[in-house]
């Protein structure tokens, strides 16, 4: 419920304050005299993008200021738009994103204008209207098919993704089955590579390492002065000596040891010596497995630890494409099973739609009938569209004829704007009922009615205002005339600028701005009576 608006330096507004009330609020004004603009200041406080053109010439900043109230709490919102861009949103003094102010204000108060129109055109739009009507049974439908839906696309994407990489490798399949024969037939171990090199230095230098261990085991051990013997007799003589001291005992245990270590290391010269045999046939294998690891290794720009899982790879694709006929047989009797549990939930969700689209009907007809459509005919119709979606499989479209004997046609083919606009006053009544939105703003709905059907739609405002808040832009008098509370809308000029106020009227000035409304800019004891009357027959 929206209490209070404050603006200040908004387009041609340089201040005004509006006390709304509950019930029909009416809002009149002179052609241009700016009504619109109270329209996209109260718009702009609900949430709408801001714009620099409405910061009044002259000034740094507009600001609009909103007391509204919802179940018992109370919000002050407060837009600020600067010249410059700048744009600040605040709830109870707390600075907030545009879509946090959005999502609060969609629950405080709903803007109806000639724009509304069109989203009643649209046929995308009537199924949504279907399934707010009776949303504790249709929304819980929904959501199951919505599940069932994602479920039933994923499955369908995996089955597309297995089909098209199935037809993929089953091209490249022969050439996977070469490759991984090639790897296969390799043996290949990690760090074979290393050693190979390691292997093949020792081969091809296997001459000189044999002439080296051989040199070197004929002084240590085979010469008649070898270090062995020179080392053993060192030895001897210490060993003859080391009980006269510690020293000399220390002395000859180290020598003894020295001699026992190299006589293990002659001995391990000799048996590499004994071993280190030239085999021509084993440098070539040698020769020859080293190069076939280079090739691999060049030829997929991989490491010997690639090629391997590379290889690990291969095989399971080939395990793949073998075993892809019994996946897909799996994935297509779990999509037909999906597509069947998909089908019934949006059996069950459509016949929730067509329940509720039958009560919604005989609604939608009643308000027409209490809207001046006598002869109205209104209907819901139901096609099955050719694809599944979240949505169902149900195509919603709204159909009227508002003449006896004129078949029903989708709402886009009516003629009048007159008669859209009583059309969505009536859908505003069903739909206000359901859709706890507190206020209600209509922005000139009225636009191509006249007579009899304005004061049938000033009627059905204030049968709507009874259970919620309206504030309505109106030019027309016979609307105008079922006000609760009634504003007007005033633009002064002087020499420098133009001023736009917005007063609430006392029952008397209410009296006069009918009159006006009645009888343009002069005003006759004729039209005061007119006007009068016009009042008391709107009670």
């Amino acid at each position: 419920m929206i209490r209070h608006i404050s603006i200040k330096n908004f387009a041609t507004i340089e201040k005004a304050e509006i006390d709304f009330h509950d019930g029909l609020n009416t809002i009149t004004g002179e052609t241009g005299a700016g009504k619109s603009v109270a329209v996209e200041a109260i718009s702009l406080a609900l949430g709408s993008r801001a714009d620099t053109a409405y910061v009044r010439s002259g000034t740094k900043k507009a600001v609009i200021q909103m007391i509204a109230e919802d179940k018992n709490t109370e919000y002050i919102i407060t837009r600020e738009v600067s010249a410059s861009g700048k744009n600040i949103c605040r709830i109870n003094d707390e600075i907030v994103t545009l879509g946090h102010l959005n999502a609060l204000c969609k629950k405080l108060a709903d803007i109806h204008g000639q724009y509304d129109h069109q989203s009643l055109l649209n046929p995308d739009y009537h199924i949504h209207l279907v399934d707010l009507y009776q949303k504790d049974r249709i929304l819980p439908a929904k959501e199951k098919v919505q599940r069932l839906y994602e479920t039933y696309t994923a499955l369908r994407a995996r089955l597309k993704a297995l089909l098209e990489e199935t037809a993929k490798n089953q091209r490249e399949q022969d050439f996977m089955a070469y490759e991984l024969e090639e790897l296969q037939n390799a043996h290949l171990q990690i760090g074979e590579d290393a050693e190979l090199e390691e292997r093949l230095e020792l081969l091809q230098n296997s001459g000189q390492i044999y002439e080296n261990l051989a040199g070197a085991y004929q002084i240590a051990s085979e010469d008649e002065c070898s270090a062995l013997s020179a080392i053993k007799h060192i030895a001897d003589n210490l060993t003859e000596i080391a009980s006269y001291s510690q020293d000399l005992s220390e002395l000859s245990q180290r020598t003894n040891e020295l001699y026992y270590e190299l006589e293990d290391i002659a001995s391990s010269v000799r048996d590499c010596r004994d071993n280190t045999v030239f085999s021509p046939e084993e440098l070539d294998e040698t020769i020859e497995r080293s190069d076939l690891l280079k090739r691999l290794k060049n030829k997929h720009g991989k490491s010997i630890e690639e090629l391997i899982t590379y290889a690990q790879e291969l095989e399971e694709k080939l395990s793949g494409i073998e075993n892809a006929d019994a996946l897909k047989e799996q994935l297509e009797s779990q999509l037909a099973q999906q597509r069947q549990e998909l089908l019934a939930a949006c059996e069950d969700l459509s016949n929730a739609r067509k329940e509720a689209a039958a009560q919604l009907e005989q609604k939608i007809t009643e308000e027409l009938t209490q809207l001046n459509f006598n002869d109205a005919k209104f209907s819901i119709s139901f096609k099955q569209a050719e694809h599944l979606t979240a949505e169902g499989f149900d195509s919603v479209e709204f159909l009227i004829s508002t003449n006896r004997g004129e078949p029903l046609k989708p709402l886009s083919k009516i003629a009048s704007g007159g008669e859209m606009s009583r059309i969505m006053l009536a859908f505003k009544k069903i739909t206000g009922d359901y859709d706890e939105i507190p206020t209600m703003i209509f922005d000139e709905i009225d636009s191509g009615i006249s007579g009899i059907a304005a004061s049938v739609v000033g009627r059905k405002l204030r049968e709507i205002a009874r259970t919620h808040q309206i504030i309505c832009i109106t030019h027309l008098p016979q609307i105008a005339a079922f006000g609760e509370h009634n504003y007007k809308i005033e633009k002064q000029t002087d020499d420098s600028s133009t001023y736009t106020t917005i007063t609430e009227l006392v029952p008397d000035e209410k009296v006069q701005e009918i009159a006006r409304l009645l009888g343009g800019a002069t005003i006759t004891e004729t039209t005061l009576r007119s006007a009068e009357e016009l009042i008391q027959s709107s009670k």
